[in-house]
């Protein structure tokens, strides 16, 4: 299909504006993680990892960089900046998202493994029912609405924190 000239009343306007330009990586990633339907959350800590990643490999473009690169991006995590294994972890899995989903690289899972955190053993602290009455017993106003609209529905936070009024039934 051949492009038409533009309009005569639009000299400042280039027949090459009429070609869509290229999306940037990172516009990219936001697209393919919503149409997967993931959080927004979710979307915006996969972007920060995927940028932290670029700029510490100077800005290479991931096409050029294999598991080797990955590996380095992660230990500089756990040794340089010493971060929890489920911090680890995450910017793992918003690498390979991105390796998987939009780049379409299979990476050497056998390297990326090895490289995977281990979280530590942790017994989850459970309140039982008089002890959740008494802290929210002693909530007042909006915030006592929302612990109790969450600890009965089993709402997390932010699903709490984005209710709307017309959301409710």
């Amino acid at each position: 299909m051949q492009i038409p000239p533009p309009p005569p009343n639009f000299p400042e306007m280039e027949q090459n504006a009429l070609i869509p330009k290229a999306r940037k990586l990172l516009d990219q990633v936001s697209d393919a993680i919503r149409i997967k339907h993931y959080s927004q959350r979710t979307e915006k800590t996969y972007i920060a990892w995927i940028r932290r990643c670029i700029l510490f490999h100077n800005k290479r473009h991931p096409k050029d960089m294999g598991a080797e690169k990955i590996q380095a991006f992660i230990s500089h995590l756990a040794t340089g900046r010493i971060v929890s294994a489920s911090t680890q972890n995450q910017a793992l899995s918003a690498i390979i998202f991105l390796y998987r989903s939009l780049l379409k690289i299979d990476l050497d899972e056998a390297a990326l493994n090895f490289v995977r955190p281990k979280k530590g053993k942790r017994v989850p602290v459970v309140l039982s029912r008089d002890e959740a009455r008494a802290i929210i017993a002693n909530m007042t106003g909006a915030h006592k609405l929302m612990v109790q609209v969450m600890y009965g529905s089993g709402l997390r936070l932010m699903e709490c924190l984005r209710l709307r009024v017309k959301a409710m039934s």
